[in-house]
C-alpha cells in the first residue's frame, strides 16, 4: 500500500532513536502543559510490570521516548493518525486517476483495507497503549475494527490511556509526555479533521470488552479515560 508510517522504538538500555521535529508543528505557538491525572493513573497501573512494553500511537517525540526508556520500558511509536490520513489521501488520488465513473469504496471497505497493513502487532504484546485523542478523528467503521485489534494487542492486565473532546476542538494538537503527571499539548498543522464528539454510550460500546475504566474530566473540555484489560 506504501503508506506505512515508520515505527520508532526505544530500548531501556539505549537512547531513543529520533527527535520528533517537523514542519507540521507550530513553533511560534506555545506548547501547553497539562496536569494529567489520567497519565498518572496509567503509569501507576503499568508499574505492576517489570520491563514492560508501551505502544505510543502518536508521533515519536524524543521526550516521550526518553521518559519511558529511562523507566525501563521498551517503547514503540506508531503515528497511526498520520498513516490513516496519508492512506485516505492516496485513495483519493487513486480515484481521481480512474475518472469520475470510478466506484468509490465504502467506509467499511476502506477500514478493512487500511488495517491490512496497519497495527500489525502480535497479540498480547503490550502492557500499555497511549491512544491520545485518535478516536475523535476516526470514522466509526475504522474505530470499531481498530479497537478489536488493539484489545488483542494488550496483555492481560494491560492499560490504555485515551482522550476525548467534549466539544469540537478549537485547534489541532499532538501530545507528548513531559513527566510522570504532565502531558504537553503541541499545536500542529491541522492535516486531520475531527470526525465526531463521542458520547459516553459510544465510548462504553467501543471499550466494552475492558473490565474497568476511570475517567478524569478537565476544565478544558478534554476527558482522560484509563481502561484496564
Amino acid at each position: 500500500m506504501g503508506w506505512m508510517a515508520k515505527v520508532r522504538t526505544a530500548d531501556p538500555a539505549g537512547s531513543p532513536s529520533m527527535s520528533a521535529r517537523s514542519k507540521d508543528f507550530d513553533s511560534a505557538t506555545a506548547v501547553s502543559p497539562r496536569v494529567s491525572n489520567g497519565l498518572k493513573e496509567f503509569l501507576w497501573l503499568a508499574s505492576d510490570t517489570n520491563r514492560g512494553t508501551i505502544l505510543d500511537l502518536g508521533p515519536a517525540w524524543q521526550a516521550t521516548l526518553t521518559f519511558f526508556a529511562e523507566k525501563g520500558y521498551r517503547i514503540t511509536s506508531d503515528d497511526l493518525l498520520r498513516t490513516w490520513w496519508a492512506f485516505l489521501t492516496g485513495e483519493e488520488e487513486r480515484l481521481r486517476s480512474l475518472g469520475i465513473n470510478a466506484e468509490r469504496p465504502t467506509k467499511d471497505a476502506l477500514a478493512e483495507q487500511f488495517l491490512e497493513d496497519s497495527l500489525q502487532y502480535p497479540e498480547q504484546s503490550y502492557n500499555g497503549i497511549l491512544m491520545w485523542d485518535l478516536l475523535d478523528y476516526f470514522e466509526p467503521a475504522l474505530a470499531i475494527r481498530m479497537m478489536v485489534r488493539i484489545y488483542d494487542m494488550l496483555k492481560p492486565g494491560g492499560v490504555m490511556l485515551a482522550l476525548f473532546h467534549s466539544r469540537p476542538a478549537e485547534r489541532f494538537h499532538r501530545y507528548r509526555v513531559a513527566d510522570g503527571q504532565t502531558i504537553e499539548m503541541v499545536p500542529a498543522a491541522s492535516f486531520a479533521t475531527q470526525v465526531r464528539v463521542l458520547q459516553n454510550r459510544e465510548i462504553q460500546d467501543l471499550f466494552g470488552k475492558f473490565r474497568s475504566s476511570k475517567t478524569f474530566v478537565g476544565r478544558d473540555q478534554l476527558r482522560e479515560v484509563v481502561f484496564l484489560k
